[in-house]
Parts: structure tokens; C-alpha cells; sequence
């Protein structure tokens, strides 16, 4: 009699392995030579980057972007992030299933993908910190962004007018013009500092190293040979395993409150350091970011938006924008000489700041605890 069944039964509850594992890099390694590529074709060598008033950029949050083609600064940011997101997921998927890896391959990759993703972000993360500041002093000054006669503003170029009636805000609004220009010269300085060493980062030999370790990820994978049959949902489990234990040290019961008291702690030490209280809540935001990326892993194209990690991921973007704003404000108000009404203007606005981290966390603490939801 023949012989049947001669190759083992597959296991139906077995998860996905080391060919999930590999195809998710290569995918990620080919998205990210083709953002670069993308990035030389717009011509990202080009001069600073470039900078209108308060009343532009605020018009350039709503919508009234450039139209395509106007300049190249609109396709050279796309493929900048697409660089950072390319380059993230690589790194964290590099951390996360770090045993099916070749050791020595992954330890080389994971900080120089760190450091292209840092120094690429930096210039984004000052002109949204100006803009966000700015509209904030706008804001808390009694003024519209948006007049009502359009262009009474933008095209006289006098700033934000102060709102009648309303005589208590008359130094704040004195003052917040002068804060408002002292943040715009100290943050688009900066800016175009990150925009130059972001320009020196991508023509460096440590950059095409990196984009050629990609090039080969794209075609190879260096897996261990365990990585065949391994199971990848337990090392996935122990990311999500860390996160929740992050969590569960957070105040979670304090950030359900509407004030925090305790967030005052330190407002007026000399300490330049960021807020002691923020540390927790940012490593908690690289964790889900983890979690997240071997989520993907696991699922592939098919993997399925849980609004509750959506929900909690975009709280903690906004707290880490306020928490990184109020610094900046904190920062200014430290500049010798300035007058009283503006550093009285910038203590309101590092106030407000802290006001908002305060209730972004309130809003990861209330969809954190909600039960998971998710979406086809």
C-alpha cells in the first residue's frame, strides 16, 4: 500500500515567520529608495528653506498650500518623510525581532538609521513648532489669524490687531508682537540650521552607506537561520508587553483630572532641560510606535486600524508638540534684555503650552482605557 500524508499537517494556529519578517523589510527598504530617489529628482539640494509670516503659514494649515509645481519644497518635504517613515520602521522592526537577525548586520543598521531620522526631522519640527507657537500668540492676544477683509492683514503686513473691548489683553497683545518676532528669529535660524545639516547629512559617505545597506536589504534579507520556522507573535506580544508596562507607570489616574498641580513643579528652574514630568509620556510614545510597526509585521497589508492605538498615538504627538513648544517659549523668555510686556507674553504662551500638554494627556488617558476598536 502507498504511503499518504507524507508532509507534516500544517499546524492551523501557527503565526507568521521569518518570510513575513523578510518581506516586511524588503517592502519598507523599497520604499525608502524610492522616497530617495524621489528626494534627488525634486532637486533637494536647493537653497534654505523658505519662510513666510504668521498669517501664511497659518493660511498653509487650512489648506492654501502651493500648487504643485510652484516649487519643489512640497515634493522634497513628501519624500523627506517618506526617508524618516521608511527609515523608522526599519530601525524598529530591527529592534523588535532583533533574535532572527544577524547581530552584528542589526546593531550597525539601527543606530545609523536613528541618526537619518533625527537629523531629517529636525527641520520639520522647528517650522511646525513656529507655526504652532505663532498661532498661539494670535490666539492668546485677542487676534484672528484670519481677518475678516481679506488680505487686510496679510498684504498690509502690520500683524495681529488687538480686539476692542477686551482691555486687560492690551500688554499681551503689546507684548506678544515682540515675542512672536523673537520666536520667529530664533526658530527659522534654526530651522535653516537643520536644513543645512540635513543637506550635509544626505551628501556624506556615512548617508550612502546607509542607503546602500538599504539597497542590499532590499534584495537580501539576513536572517538567522532559526528565523524560518520562528514564530514572530511572542516577540510581538513582548513589545506590546513593554508598552503596557509603560503605561501602567504613567499618572494615568492624575491625567484624568482636568489641572494638574503638579505640573508646575520646576516651571522657573534655570534648568533648560525638558520638563521632568515628560520623559515617561515620550518613551510611552516610541513604545506604541513599536507596537504598532510589529503589528504591521504580523498582518501585512491586511493589518487592521485599531482606533483606540490611533486615538492614543495621535495624543501623545500632540504632547510631545506642546511639551517641545513650551520649551521653545521657555527658552525665549530666557534672552537677555527683552522687554517686560514680551516676557510676560512668553510666559502666558509657556502656560498655555503646558495647558495643552496637560490636555493631551488627559486625552491619551481617556482613549487608552477605552476597550479596542477596530476597523476592516
Amino acid at each position: 500500500m502507498a504511503q499518504q500524508h507524507l508532509d507534516p499537517p500544517t499546524d492551523p494556529t501557527a503565526g507568521p515567520c521569518g518570510d513575513a519578517l523578510a518581506g516586511y523589510l524588503r517592502a519598507q527598504a523599497t520604499e525608502f529608495l524610492r522616497a530617495l530617489r524621489q528626494h534627488r529628482e525634486t532637486g533637494a539640494g536647493g537653497g534654505p528653506p523658505a519662510h513666510g509670516g504668521p498669517v501664511a503659514r497659518a493660511k498653509s494649515r487650512v489648506g492654501e498650500e502651493s500648487r504643485p509645481g510652484e516649487n519643489g519644497t512640497d515634493d522634497t518635504g513628501d519624500a523627506a518623510l517618506a526617508l524618516r517613515r521608511s527609515a523608522r520602521r526599519i530601525s524598529g522592526t530591527l529592534h523588535t525581532f532583533r533574535p532572527l537577525l544577524d547581530a552584528d548586520w542589526s546593531e550597525a543598521m539601527r543606530p545609523e538609521l536613528a541618526w537619518l531620522s533625527g537629523t531629517l526631522a529636525r527641520e520639520h519640527a522647528y517650522a511646525a513648532r513656529l507655526e504652532r507657537l505663532l498661532l498661539a500668540v494670535h490666539r492668546l492676544s485677542g487676534s484672528s489669524v484670519f481677518p475678516e477683509q481679506p488680505g487686510a492683514v496679510a498684504e498690509s503686513g502690520t500683524g495681529p490687531r488687538s480686539q476692542p473691548g477686551v482691555p486687560e489683553r492690551g500688554n499681551l497683545t503689546v507684548g506678544a508682537a515682540k515675542a512672536g518676532a523673537l520666536l520667529e528669529r530664533q526658530l527659522t535660524l534654526a530651522r535653516t540650521r537643520a536644513h543645512s545639516a540635513a543637506l550635509q547629512a544626505l551628501g556624506s559617505s556615512r548617508f550612502h552607506a546607509v542607503a546602500d545597506s538599504v539597497a542590499v536589504l532590499a534584495s537580501e534579507v539576513p536572517l538567522t537561520p532559526a528565523a524560518a520556522t520562528a514564530d514572530l507573535r511572542p516577540m510581538a506580544a513582548a513589545a506590546e508587553e513593554r508598552l503596557c508596562d509603560a503605561v501602567a507607570a504613567l499618572p494615568l489616574i492624575t491625567a484624568g483630572h482636568p489641572y494638574n498641580a503638579e505640573a508646575l513643579i520646576h516651571g522657573l528652574s534655570p534648568d533648560p532641560s525638558s520638563h521632568p514630568q515628560d520623559g515617561p509620556w515620550h518613551q510611552v510614545r516610541l513604545l506604541l510606535r513599536l507596537h504598532r510597526y510589529a503589528l504591521e509585521v504580523l498582518h501585512g497589508e491586511n493589518a487592521p486600524v485599531d482606533v483606540r492605538l490611533l486615538a492614543a498615538g495621535q495624543a501623545l504627538n500632540r504632547h510631545r508638540d506642546a511639551s517641545e513648544a513650551a520649551a521653545a517659549a521657555a527658552a525665549a523668555a530666557r534672552t537677555p534684555r527683552i522687554a517686560p510686556a514680551t516676557a510676560y507674553a512668553l510666559g502666558v504662551l509657556h502656560a498655555d503650552q503646558r495647558h495643552e500638554v496637560e490636555a493631551a494627556r488627559f486625552a491619551f488617558q481617556q482613549s487608552w482605557q477605552r476597550q479596542t476598536v477596530g476597523t476592516p
